[in-house]
């Protein structure tokens, strides 16, 4: 009987998209061996990938508009439709991958795009949002995403404060009642790819330096989320700052928060539309995967989702990886096997990314080979 593969990788950011690593993963795998029985499910936690990866499971279409991204240039970004529901995607208009990286700084980055993709879709007479927030650029706090939607952020002599993180310094006064008034009658699923707070070092602040942001810059983005909190708690009645889910997207969580919107694991939910629990259950292993393995992983990432349902059933899951640091112990606690970075030697990151495809399938292909030594009658 051959054996049962669930491939089920996330994006390799900046390299290969869900769909795109499933594939390379799977074309490595039947260079080995064309008898493995395989099954392709990609993952996503809210951030980059999730819009595709919903809309490939449960159906639906895709619709464009214009909208600024994280520096305030126009983009054009795809949000989805369902059946009364849109899915909209952080990183589409506020995302990393929207900048060079000699352009990342959080202190300029806003989400206000994102405000303007959510506007476009309560244009299609939706009853449901549900809004990922992974990949973004920013740490606002979600201010320019307010913003967008009809709130009033303001300085102390009643001026709107300026986009980007370093404008939270100026705020004073946070009025949310001129908010477009249909969010009060659609529902707001907000889909964390971390459950991290909004401050602290578990915060907003362990994922400012992918987004440009030196030491110093983390100090003052971290007191101007402070004073975000603050300012929300006397003018909007909310305590943001230890809502789980509150320092994703650079805080973007919090504003969400003010608004209403349900706070989720990406991962969690997604994996209930792809029905994975019943996927892990029916293989004998699982193939995951992520462009980096790290602290980050375990705040929520969809390889924690994987690992836990692996761990549930007793299979065991192998991670290839584009790269790893730090401890692996509570990882393979969590359920995970084994880690396997794919990068074969020392090289520059532009070139793994641009290599990501080619090291990836290299990997499954060996990974196979070991699998078909092993097989009972080999």
């Amino acid at each position: 009987m051959p054996i049962r593969i669930l491939i089920a990788p996330a994006a390799f950011k900046g390299s290969l998209r869900p769909r795109e690593a499933a594939e390379a993963i799977a074309e490595g795998l039947r260079q080995a061996s064309p008898d493995f029985d395989l099954q392709i499910c990609p993952l996503a936690d809210g951030g980059d990938g999730t819009l595709e990866v919903l809309l490939e499971v449960l159906g639906g279409r895709v619709r464009r508009t214009s909208v600024e991204d994280p520096l305030g240039r126009p983009v054009e970004a795809e949000f989805g439709l369902l059946d009364g529901v849109a899915v909209v995607e952080t990183a589409r208009a506020a995302g990393l991958v929207l900048l060079a990286p000699e352009e990342r700084d959080p202190r300029k980055a806003s989400t206000y795009g994102v405000g303007q993709l959510v506007l476009a879709a309560l244009d299609q007479d939706i009853r449901e949002i549900w809004l990922g927030l992974g990949g973004s650029a920013t740490v606002d706090g979600g201010a320019g995403f307010l913003q967008a939607l009809g709130a009033r952020l303001l300085d102390a002599q009643g001026e709107p404060i300026p986009q980007g993180g370093a404008g939270l310094a100026r705020l004073a006064k946070l009025d949310l009642s001129s908010v477009d008034p249909r969010l009060r009658r659609t529902r707001i699923v907000a889909l964390c790819d971390v459950l991290s707070p909004l401050l602290g070092p578990r915060g907003a602040r362990l994922y400012m330096p992918q987004k440009g942001a030196t030491p110093e810059m983390g100090e003052e983005l971290e007191r101007n989320l402070a004073r975000f909190a603050e300012i929300a708690l006397r003018d909007a009645g909310v305590d943001v700052r230890e809502v789980p889910g509150a320092g994703a997207a650079g805080g973007l969580g919090a504003a969400l928060a003010l608004l209403g919107a349900e706070l989720v694991s990406g991962s969690a939910f997604v994996a209930e539309k792809l029905r994975l629990e019943e996927r892990v259950r029916g293989c004998d292993l699982v193939i995951g995967g992520e462009g980096q393995i790290d602290a980050q992983t375990l705040e929520g990432k969809g390889i924690l989702a994987l690992a836990h349902r692996a761990k549930r059933h007793g299979k065991p899951l192998v991670v290839l990886c584009g790269s790893r640091s730090g401890d692996l112990s509570r990882l393979l606690e969590e359920g995970v096997t084994a880690v396997f970075p794919i990068v074969p030697s020392p090289v520059s990151l532009d070139e793994a990314l641009r290599q990501g495809r080619e090291n990836l399938r290299e990997a499954a292909h060996q990974l196979g080979a070991l699998l078909r030594a092993l097989a009972p009658g080999a």
